[in-house]
């Protein structure tokens, strides 16, 4: 894995995140790899079972997408499951992440997201940790590291977690810290509809769609609206496919294809990229618009 050096924040220094400083168990020292602007932007948290389904995984795509197109920066805990969906999510998006581990934060954990922490720091995204290099990577930690993520947060987001989870563990530090509980509900009879069901039935508002997020916001959506994401494409054939519906609205794929003067086949797959990016949306009968 490629090296990025840690810095080391204090509490007193300037970069420490000022919502992190809110809560009352704050970390005195924070050790970082990556971007640490990220710290003063509007973060939003995504958390969720490590055992998701593909219910789950959908709607924590769908959610995630629309919440980076509005300026958040995506905090998770770089776990398998719902974590890696919502980093991995943001990046297809464009958008910025952040990972809070609860292993030092030059050690990942779980390995098999080595790639996905490097991609991270390879796409201007954030790894924190509480803890220094060396520090034993003791299975409290992790639970520990969870008021973190909530600390870091405007809000927190609960898509799949069953009773035990440690979804649970985020969400409850965010009620004690005064920050805002969303969840998606679920099938009564899945265990990973435990989780999400019981914090609606006490309180923690319903999401179906990132825009329930943004409701709840209102106007205070306008005191980040100046750190709006510009996700952009590289991709020539892409970017003609953007001007395009900039320019018409919704248009059939037909006079895309038309229009672009390109193969048919660099169409498509570029439809799908932006598709999976969350950049542009099909409305049905072949006719696509902007998101």
């Amino acid at each position: 894995m490629q090296k990025f050096q840690t810095i080391t924040l204090q509490y007193g220094d300037k970069q420490y995140p000022e919502l992190l400083r809110q809560i009352h168990d704050f970390p005195k020292t924070l050790y970082c790899r990556g971007n640490l602007s990220l710290l003063t932007k509007t973060c939003f948290a995504v958390v969720g079972t490590r055992k998701l389904t593909s219910y789950g995984k959908e709607v924590a795509q769908n959610i995630v997408r629309g919440l980076v197109q509005s300026g958040f920066v995506i905090v998770s805990g770089l776990a398998l499951g719902i974590d890696t969906i919502a980093h991995q999510t943001t990046l297809d998006a464009g958008g910025k992440t952040i990972a809070v581990l609860g292993t030092p934060a030059d050690q990942i954990y779980p390995p098999e997201n080595s790639k996905l922490a490097q991609s991270i720091l390879d796409n201007e995204g954030l790894i924190i940790s509480e803890y220094p290099s060396g520090y034993p990577g003791l299975r409290v930690n992790f639970a520990l590291r969870d008021r973190l993520i909530s600390g870091l947060s405007k809000g927190v987001l609960v898509v799949e977690a069953p009773e035990k989870s440690g979804a649970l563990i985020t969400a409850r530090c965010a009620l004690d810290q005064n920050r805002d509980v969303f969840a998606v509900p679920g099938n009564i009879f899945s265990t990973n509809s435990f989780g999400p069901n019981s914090l609606i039935k006490n309180g923690a508002k319903v999401v179906t769609s990132a825009q329930d997020i943004l409701d709840e916001y209102g106007s205070n959506l306008k005191l980040f609206e100046e750190e709006k994401i510009a996700i952009s494409t590289k991709d020539p054939v892409q970017k003609i496919i953007l001007a395009i519906l900039d320019n018409n609205g919704t248009v059939f794929i037909d006079d895309i294809i038309r229009e672009s003067k390109k193969e048919t086949s660099k169409i498509i797959a570029a439809i799908s990229i932006l598709e999976i990016k969350g950049l542009i949306k099909n409305t049905g009968n072949g006719k696509y618009r902007k998101i």
